[in-house]
């Protein structure tokens, strides 16, 4: 197991050469500390673990690690399920270079059509967020497990499961906070 920038885990994440609707995540606040703890998986990819923390409202510092090259039906168990409708989330792919106009356009009209269709149709925001994600060829996208106030059960149980991989990044996540100061507060 690597440790590395959470950047870059996300761009692996990116760089992945999987269908972009079959991720799931789970997430929450990190336990015994600043920050928040995320799982991201894919049957094909495999499970990342990325552990994040704001360091001022306009910087998000952290580490992560590829913790498992595939999903098996265990680790997989502690995700949300492919058709679950809780939560969602999407990863942007940040564009070297913007498109042209015609291409804006083509892609905006295309947008469009889907949240017309939406719109005559009796379907869920769920399915209209999948729409949506396609339209933007998000590459990873799908439904996730997030607490932003606690630890979600989930979390917890995969944090047991990759026990050593758990202690190094909370270990790595500790040296940056404190060479941030971000525990000391105002002074």
């Amino acid at each position: 197991m690597r440790v590395r920038e959470w950047q870059e885990i996300l761009q692996d994440v990116i760089d992945r050469d999987v269908d972009p609707d079959g991720w799931r995540a789970a997430g929450g606040r990190r336990a015994g500390g600043v920050g928040e703890d995320l799982y991201l998986g894919h049957r094909k990819a495999g499970l990342y673990h990325l552990k994040t923390y704001a360091k001022n409202p306009y910087e998000v510092r952290g580490v992560g690690a590829r913790v498992a090259r595939k999903l098996d039906d265990e680790i997989g168990s502690y995700l949300p399920e492919k058709d679950s409708r809780e939560g969602r989330f999407a990863v942007r792919n940040p564009e070297e270079k913007p498109p042209d106009e015609a291409e804006a356009e083509a892609r905006a009209k295309h947008l469009g059509e889907v949240l017309k269709a939406h719109a005559d149709a009796p379907t869920s925001g769920a399915d209209l967020f999948d729409d949506v994600m396609g339209v933007i060829e998000s590459p990873a996208f799908g439904p996730m497990d997030f607490d932003g106030y606690d630890r979600p059960e989930s979390v917890d149980d995969l944090s047991e499961t990759f026990e050593e991989s758990e202690e190094l990044l909370t270990a790595e996540l500790d040296d940056l906070i404190d060479e941030d100061e971000v525990g000391r507060g105002f002074q």
